[in-house]
C-alpha cells in the first residue's frame, strides 16, 4: 500500500515497520512545510499521523480506510525536525478500529492522533 502512496511519497516520509495492526514512520519537517507562524503547518504533522495510522489499519489486509481522526497538537515543530509517528491499534471489532499514534520529536512528544477506521466490503462472511 506505502509504494502507491504517492502523497506520502511525495514529502518524503519514510515506512520504518509496519505489521500486525502496528506501523511506524518518519518525515524530515522541510522550510515548505512552515506556516505563517514559521512553524510547522498541522496539516503536515496530521498527514504524517494519518499515514502510520493508515499503515497499521491496512497491516491486517482486507482495504481499510479512516472514518475520522482527531490529533492533538503538543509542541511546535520547526524546520529540520525530523518527526516519527508510531501508530498502535487499540481494538478491531468487525469493519471498525481505533488506532492511536504518538508523533515524536526525539523524544519529544509533539502530537497524539487517534483514528478510526472502517473495513471496505465484506468481513469473515458478515452482511457488507
Amino acid at each position: 500500500m506505502f509504494d502507491a502512496d504517492v502523497a506520502s511519497r511525495g514529502l518524503g516520509i519514510e515506512l520504518l515497520a509496519a505489521g500486525d495492526g502496528v506501523a511506524e514512520a518518519r518525515m524530515l519537517v522541510t522550510p515548505a512545510m512552515l506556516n505563517g507562524h514559521g512553524i510547522g503547518h498541522g496539516g503536515y504533522v496530521f498527514l504524517l499521523a494519518d499515514t502510520a495510522f493508515a499503515l497499521a489499519c491496512n497491516s491486517h489486509g482486507p482495504a481499510t480506510v479512516a472514518a475520522g481522526g482527531e490529533i492533538t497538537f503538543v509542541r511546535p515543530v520547526r524546520a529540520g525536525d525530523v518527526l516519527t509517528a508510531r501508530a498502535t491499534e487499540r481494538i478491531r471489532h468487525g469493519r471498525n478500529g481505533i488506532y492511536d499514534v504518538t508523533v515524536r520529536c526525539g523524544d519529544e512528544v509533539v502530537a497524539e492522533f487517534r483514528g478510526r477506521s472502517r473495513t471496505l466490503g465484506r468481513i469473515g462472511g458478515a452482511p457488507g
